[in-house]
């Protein structure tokens, strides 16, 4: 198994990361998959990455069908509507990596496409947008780590993911305990990025506020109990983080910032759901979950009453 040809859905921060490292050197061999108005508007536009211009090779799933590596970088909320260009992109030998943060979007894919195809993953990345533009940072930007959640060995699948991007710009990581890597992931995800997006401050606030600190512990307390339940465990998440700036602003923030829904549905949504699976209590959970889609709704304009307005 080798991989020569590479396709990607979903050209966003997570996205470009990948047309960064794979564009150029791959060529014709590379490919953002879209259609309609989207894919006139790639082809129109491009992306600039690191203040580089890059034109993009895009093509219908039709055209990009057969490729031997989807990479899967949608929003969350645009998953399920993407599974039709998963399957009319991939056939049976392609192998399928879901680059979403959260423990559930393989599943989701694995509505169209057969689970043996698919490896787990999750991304270590600092990246911001800022309209057309994005930005990683690259010192602390490790890249993708992947493994097959039904084995701590490389399968043959994983040793081709591997060797492809040994000399690629963008990394990629084998990890043995990938489902546990990737329930890390979502405890960190939800402990640092939701309070500091319901406060509005950057992530130093962590180390100098011991109310935020424990509002993140309590949360990363409930991921880690939901995680045992499913027999997944893993160590504690660090902190503080070391080489970020004092006033940098996770992803939930920053969609907040720019008045976009968040993914509040990958983080609390599925946790509160495989919490309900197993009768696990997850109450700090629930109330993150309603107050960053109380400030969605604000953002949406739903609270702007004038002063003479009678309830």
């Amino acid at each position: 198994m080798k991989i020569n040809t590479v396709a990607l859905i979903g050209a966003g921060a997570v996205g470009a990361y990948f047309i960064m490292g794979l564009a150029k050197p791959l060529g014709d061999n590379f490919c953002v998959v879209a259609e309609g108005s989207r894919k006139k508007r790639l082809e129109d536009d491009g992306l600039s990455i690191n203040g580089e211009h890059y034109d993009l090779n895009v093509r219908t799933p039709e055209e990009a069908h057969g490729i031997d590596l989807l990479l899967i970088a949608t929003k969350y909320s645009g998953l399920h509507g993407a599974l039709d260009e998963i399957r009319r992109t991939a056939d049976d030998h392609t192998i399928i990596i879901s680059l979403l943060n959260g423990v559930d979007s393989e599943e989701i894919v694995a509505q169209v496409i057969p689970e043996r195809q698919i490896l787990n993953s999750f991304m270590v990345i600092a990246s911001m947008r800022d309209d057309r533009n994005i930005y990683f940072d690259p010192k602390v930007t490790v890249g993708m780590k992947f493994g097959d959640k039904h084995t701590l060995e490389k399968t043959e699948a994983c040793v081709a993911v591997e060797e492809f991007f040994r000399d690629k710009a963008c990394h990629a990581q084998f990890m043995p305990d990938i489902m546990a890597g990737e329930w890390k992931k979502f405890a960190r995800n939800i402990s640092l990025n939701l309070p500091q997006a319901i406060v509005g401050v950057g992530i130093a606030a962590y180390n100098d506020s011991q109310h935020l600190m424990a509002y993140s512990l309590a949360l990363e307390n409930e991921v880690r109990a939901v995680a045992a339940a499913y027999g997944y465990s893993f160590g504690p998440v660090p902190r503080p983080n070391h080489g970020y700036r004092k006033a940098s602003r996770y992803s939930t923030l920053q969609d907040l910032d720019a008045k976009r829904h968040t993914e509040i549905d990958m983080f609390c949504g599925v946790l509160m759901q495989k919490a309900a699976v197993k009768n696990i209590p997850v109450p700090c959970a629930q109330m993150t979950y309603h107050i960053i889609k109380t400030l969605e709704e604000k953002n949406d304009g739903k609270f702007g009453y004038t002063e003479d307005e009678i309830m």
